[in-house]
């Protein structure tokens, strides 16, 4: 097999996921979509195989796309207000069958077990109950929801007891209230409280896209809370399900991010192993919203050096940047800083004194499915104060492919005999690099 190596590294650099994402409740949403979808028998595979790895799933499922077109079928219409749909009196038997169709096949995808199925020996016990209270949405504007309702409460002992005993809790979008009446709820509403309620690890929200992506078409990895805020409101304004689905997704993970969510993952239903490949690599496949994104940029340390020679190794062959060993790497290592995403070290760069009044910047290396996240300007941001900290005024920086983005940071270009005299010794003419400068 020509992709042995490549598998075996794979599996051998997921250990570090496996061991992180052990015993963790993980909030999975399948909407009504991805329940259509050719690949959902791909995704219960997955889920399956995060279950044996000793994760603690919780499965909410929608059922918006199959309620409409079951409704049509009846002969009854469907209205919305306020992006809200109204579940009429009349509806509601029509729903409840759909739902609990839905919520048999999947039970039934879990049961799967055929020996040259992914799934054979898994053994997966799913659950379903009560474990969600709902309150009717009421009137607004005048408007009568009728059995349209809000969570008014998550069960979550009662979740965790069926978590603790090793098995799959399955929550459809229905609620049931003190009254013994049953309400239409929003999928996305259900997954969002029940991450809250449980203090889940993650909640991960599957769309038909491949996550958020940007006004070029390009996939946003990696996500602030404005930035969420600003591409759910883009998303609002387009007229087409795939926008539909992100904003509402969006919204979701806003509302579980304000309450204390750690990890809100955004990522494709439509591609085979995007749950696996998000969660056990280091590229990831999907958006992320977390606030580990943005806070863990820190001063860097000797358990670091791995995953800064993993980041580097790459630039090196390239030749854009100067090969550095282990050893001189653990020498240097209080010169660096880093950005560190879910134990992982996805950019570095390091500061080195070179004179009493000037420094030299380094080794900036950022992973490049972070790329597009602004980590490079943060970092420089962060090593500029700490050179005027030590009472340096001016900061250099040699390079041979990044001329142009230290420009736009305020970079002069001058020559290589503007550098400090014992650096002037060290500089490699084969390289012939570029070098700048800046004061501070």
């Amino acid at each position: 097999m020509s992709d042995k190596p490549h598998l075996i590294d794979w599996f051998r650099s997921s250990s570090t996921y496996i061991n992180a994402h052990r015993g963790k409740t993980f909030v999975v949403l399948l909407s009504g979509e991805a329940l259509e979808d050719d690949n959902l028998s791909n995704i219960i595979f997955d889920l399956s195989l995060l279950r044996s790895l000793g994760i603690k799933l919780v499965l909410v499922h929608g059922s918006r796309p199959q309620i409409s077109d079951s409704l049509k079928a009846a002969g009854l219409a469907c209205h919305y207000h306020r992006d809200l749909r109204i579940t009429e009196p009349q509806s509601m038997e029509t729903i409840k069958q759909v739902v609990a169709g839905l919520s048999i096949k999947l039970q039934a995808l879990f049961t799967m077990g055929l020996s040259n199925s992914p799934m054979h020996g898994a053994d997966v016990r799913v659950v379903q109950g009560n474990f969600v209270t709902a309150r009717p949405v009421g009137v607004h504007d005048g408007v009568d929801y009728h059995f349209t309702g809000k969570v008014r409460r998550i069960h979550q002992q009662a979740i965790r007891q069926q978590l603790d005993s090793d098995n799959l809790v399955l929550v459809s979008n229905l609620g049931y209230s003190v009254t013994g009446e049953v309400f239409n709820l929003s999928a996305e509403e259900v997954a969002t409280e029940v991450a809250i309620a449980l203090q889940a690890e993650k909640l991960i929200l599957m769309l038909p896209t491949r996550g958020v992506m940007d006004s070029e078409g390009q996939l946003v990895s990696s996500l602030s809370e404005s930035d969420a805020q600003n591409y759910m409101e883009q998303a609002r304004g387009q007229d087409d399900n795939e926008a539909y689905c992100v904003a509402h997704a969006l919204q979701a993970a806003l509302h579980a991010y304000a309450s204390g969510v750690k990890r809100l993952h955004l990522i494709s239903f439509r591609e085979n192993g995007a749950l696996l490949q998000e969660l056990f690599t280091r590229q990831g496949s999907g958006s992320l919203l977390s606030k580990d994104s943005f806070d863990l940029l820190r001063a860097a340390n000797i358990s670091d050096v791995p995953g800064i020679l993993a980041l580097i190794k790459p630039l090196e062959q390239a030749g854009t940047l100067v090969e550095r060993s282990r050893e001189l790497l653990e020498n240097e290592i209080s010169n660096f800083q880093v950005i560190e995403l879910e134990g992982s070290i996805v950019a570095c760069a390091a500061l080195y004194p070179i004179s009493d009044s000037a420094g030299e910047l380094a080794c900036i290396a950022i992973d490049p499915a972070y790329q597009r996240n602004d980590m490079g300007s943060r970092l420089l941001q962060s090593l500029e104060k700490l050179a005027q900290r030590k009472g340096l005024d001016t900061l250099f920086v040699l390079t041979t492919v990044a001329a142009h983005w230290f420009q736009e940071h305020g970079f002069s270009p001058c020559s290589p005999d503007a550098l400090p005299e014992q650096r002037q010794r060290l500089y490699n003419f084969q390289r012939n690099s570029k070098v700048f400068s800046k004061q501070l």
